[in-house]
């Protein structure tokens, strides 16, 4: 074959593939990527008489074009195109959309015999598909009753479901390699767009009517696009450009029998499209998700999950603080984002987090009956992704054949599985691998039948509530947080979540726990895991500065941290006098004890430490609570700590960060707590593996660091027996206390972080580096420390490079902090030092008078002096 790229008269290039053999021609366009036939040798070899001048061919259906052939002079070639088609004998038309009629040129045309598609049919595998959408086409104009259509569906259904499941399973590899998928050819031959157009004849009128489509088709062609888009690269990302026709899926989930079709497909199509839909364009929002039931609510989390996050929140934290400050400046001219105000949409909606709530709390035994449940079975594949749950119902149905058959025969395990067929998203068919599940899964063969159904409604309730979950956690960090709390907490969230603690969400793995497919129990993948994980999320962001955190805890809990004050004569917190009775746990223990007690049960390896860590030290933030701390230690959460740290030498520097953050809020200020530290780490060898792992990352340690720098400054301000003899008996006091380790701290924190490199996880290097210089200020020993400063530069031969970026570093944090009210309030929190006091000791630091002894100018020699970059352009 000859190929070249042609310019056509339209301006669009073309490449062109001319078959000597065949005498014909097919024609590429590059802009749309699809192929042509050309006309010429081919149309009368294919016995096409030539159209009337101007006109149409009336015997082809409206739609179906035949392109000529483009003309002009060769042109730089450009990309070849990414599928090529195989075979020298391999030809395709365009089945152009009604859209593109006015565009279309005038062709001859006429209809093509049965015995050429026939033959083409069987050379180039394409299973009947181009026949079917010319049918298709026929019998799907503006006045046609549809019944001849849906047939036409349910023949085209079957080609595509099979291999689509193949696809998301271990055939995977043979489907992509097979020359002319089902799918490809499906699109390439224009279904999606006919089934589009379709779907979307509800929004056309004739004379005042609008037209219906059943439910029953619109089902049919929603699970046709579905595993098109699954199978065909692209087609996902062309149907998320058609913002009308994403809007109008919403519609369709007002009928139960579309309903999980439709989600499916939405889910997908947000998940590639560039710019986040705006949920208040959907019609009747409110009316829509007030009717769902709870199962199609909990499905439609799955949609809102991709809506009310933002686009970046995923790596939040590897994000530099100069985009952000750049994104945040833009945000605020443009107004809300798309994410927020869809937050407020939903909750704009009567009883939205209410029946969040009551699905997150909601019993297995109050979910589903089994009978029912199986018959979900085509929900199931979809939760799943998987053939797991296929296998296993097949492989019941074979232990049940020869017990409580109907009357065709049929088991209630076939039944359902028939009924999946039906629904269009599933095509079941014999298969060697069906047999052997038992083995895939782990399931016992012995207790299959008694099992199965309890082990799938847990799954099933642990896949509805990792959704919900999720999506009130995104609102608990939004900007309507404070409402969100409050209704939470209305709706007994927490002592819901408490109650399902043992049964669902820390429940033990039994050897019948369904799993991904291809994963096992331990794998971060399973929905058991992710649910765990997305538990502690929510926790987090619950407990987090906010005085809602005593909810964790059951009534005797909250008048032992009560007790805890009356016994050290401090006054009691505030938020737990007002903490509402009510609404707290129930049970012998709170949501945070039961936490602790399988947070220090954890094995080493565990993915859940750094998860666990961080929901504690959420409940700890804010204004340091010695009651707190103090219903903390009893329960021995700081040996476990330095376990971890110390004695198993854990290598994970995640894990390691949040233990040294719990560390650092669980010793603040507390001198019982370094009396605990100094009986544990009782040997000068603990010790010195101690502080190799602070030293080994100052990124992940500087939080501890800087805990411990604000202590020692307060216990030598205070006149105690109990303070003086903590002072002179603990290793990591008066490691801390020594100059040298603090210039050493200082010199590195500063040397590792520059305004370009500064994320949400590194700043708090450049703040422990400030607290360190003010406790020297206060002292009056500020210019000793930029003096040492100074001749550690000279010493390391890079001089004025250090106090250079932390003058810059400096300016930086003015720019930042000084317009964040939030920010600095959790700085003024954390560290009992006023901002105002953060803000004198910057400006101070950056007195531009050489003279100062307290200024950074005047540790720089001028040679060396580069201070006034601007670094938001670098």
């Amino acid at each position: 074959m000859g190929e070249k790229w042609q310019s056509a008269p339209s301006g669009d290039l073309c490449l062109t593939w001319t078959n000597p053999a065949e005498k014909s021609v097919l024609v590429k366009n590059r802009r749309c990527n699809k192929y042509l036939f050309s006309t010429g040798l081919l149309a009368e070899r294919l016995h096409f008489p030539a159209a009337p001048p101007g006109g149409e061919p009336k015997s082809l259906p409206r739609g179906l074009r035949l392109r000529h052939q483009p003309a002009g002079g060769a042109v730089t070639s450009p990309p070849p195109p990414s599928r090529n088609l195989r075979g020298p004998r391999a030809v395709c038309f365009l089945f152009v959309g009604r859209g593109d009629m006015a565009a279309a040129p005038a062709a001859a045309g006429a209809g093509f015999t049965g015995a050429f598609l026939t033959e083409r049919d069987k050379q180039s595998k394409w299973s009947g598909i181009p026949q079917l959408l010319l049918k298709l086409y026929a019998t799907s104009h503006l006045h046609s009753d549809f019944i001849e259509c849906q047939n036409i569906l349910k023949e085209i259904s079957p080609l595509l479901s099979m291999e689509a499941m193949a696809f998301v399973t271990e055939d995977r590899k043979l489907t992509q390699e097979t020359t002319y998928p089902n799918t490809y050819i499906f699109d390439l031959f224009g279904g999606v767009d006919l089934l589009v157009e379709i779907l979307m004849r509800p929004t056309v009128s004739i004379r005042g009517q609008k037209l219906k489509v059943s439910d029953e088709m619109s089902k049919d062609c929603l699970s046709i696009l579905y595993n098109t888009c699954v199978c065909t690269e692209g087609v996902t990302k062309r149907l998320a450009e058609k913002n009308d026709f994403v809007i109008f899926l919403f519609t369709l989930m007002t009928s139960k029998k579309t309903f999980l079709q439709t989600a499916t497909l939405i889910e997908d199509i947000l998940g590639v499209k560039k710019e986040m839909i705006r949920l208040d364009e959907v019609p009747n929002l409110s009316s829509l998700v007030s009717n769902f039931d709870q199962q199609q609510l909990a499905n439609f989390c799955r949609i809102l999950a991709v809506t009310i996050s933002e686009m970046d929140t995923g790596n939040d934290d590897k994000h530099t603080l100069l985009a952000k400050n750049a994104q945040q400046k833009k945000s605020l001219s443009l107004g809300p984002s798309a994410a927020e105000i869809n937050q407020a949409a939903l909750l704009s909606i009567p009883g939205f987090v209410e029946r969040l709530c009551k699905l997150a709390t909601r019993k297995v035994s109050e979910s589903t009956g089994t009978a029912s449940f199986l018959q979900e079975l085509e929900e199931w594949y979809t939760w799943l992704d998987n053939a797991l749950v296929l296998d296993a119902l097949m492989r019941v149905a074979n232990e049940e054949s020869e017990h409580n058959q109907d009357e065709d025969g049929n088991t209630p395990a076939v039944q359902a599985l028939g009924e999946a067929e039906a629904g269009g998203l599933l095509q079941v068919q014999d298969q060697p691998g069906l047999h052997s599940a038992s083995e895939e899964s782990g399931l016992p063969h012995t207790s299959a039948r008694t099992q199965l159904p309890q082990s799938m409604k847990i799954m099933h309730e642990i896949m509805y509530k990792l959704e919900v979950l999720y999506v009130l956690c995104v609102l608990l960090m939004g900007r309507q947080r404070n409402q969100v709390h409050r209704m939470i907490a209305e709706f007994k969230l927490i002592p819901g979540l408490n109650n399902l603690f043992d049964k669902l969400i820390w429940r033990k793995h039994s050897a019948s726990a369904l799993v991904l497919h291809g994963h096992n129990q331990n794998c971060d993948c399973s929905p058991d895991i992710t649910l765990k994980i997305q538990f502690l999320r929510l926790l987090q962001s619950f407990s987090d500065h906010h005085e809602n955190k005593y909810l964790l805890l059951n009534n005797q809990e909250l008048n032992e941290l009560s007790a805890i004050s009356l016994k050290a004569n401090i006054p009691e917190v505030e938020a737990v006098l007002n903490t509402d009775r009510s609404l707290v746990c129930d049970g012998k223990r709170g949501l945070l004890t039961r936490l602790l007690q399988v947070m220090k049960k954890e094995p080493a390896e565990s993915s859940f430490r750094f998860w666990q860590a961080r929901a504690v030290e959420s409940f700890l933030r804010g204004t340091t609570s010695y009651a707190d701390q103090m219903f903390l230690l009893k329960r021995g959460l700081l040996e476990h700590i330095l376990y971890c740290i110390v004695d198993s030498e854990c290598k994970s520097r995640d894990v390691l960060q949040s233990y040294f953050d719990l560390l650092g809020e669980l010793m603040k200020f507390n001198v019982d707590a370094f009396k605990r530290f100094n009986k544990y780490i009782n040997t000068d060898a603990k010790f010195q593996v101690f502080l190799k792992q602070i030293n080994s990352s100052l990124v992940d340690s500087n939080m501890l660091v800087r805990c411990v720098t604000l202590s020692l400054d307060r216990f030598e301000n205070q006149v105690d027996m109990k303070v003086a003899e903590v002072l002179s008996e603990c290793r990591l006091l008066a490691y801390i206390s020594q100059v040298p380790t603090q210039m050493s701290f200082l010199f590195r924190l500063i040397n590792i972080i520059h305004v370009q490199t500064l994320t949400q996880e590194n700043v708090s290097c450049l703040n422990t580096s400030l607290v360190i210089l003010m406790l020297a200020r206060r002292k009056e020993r500020l210019p000793l420390y930029l003096r040492l400063l100074q001749r550690m530069e000279h010493s390391k031969k890079y001089p004025g490079f250090l106090l250079n970026n932390f003058h810059n570093l400096l300016r930086f944090w003015q720019q930042h902090y000084l317009h964040k009210d939030k920010d600095s309030t959790c700085l003024e929190n954390s560290s009992c030092i006023s901002f105002s006091y953060w803000k004198e000791t910057v400006s101070i630091l950056l007195n531009p008078d050489r003279q100062s002894p307290s200024a950074l100018v005047s540790y720089i020699e001028e040679p060396y002096m580069d201070i006034d970059r601007d670094f938001t352009e670098e």
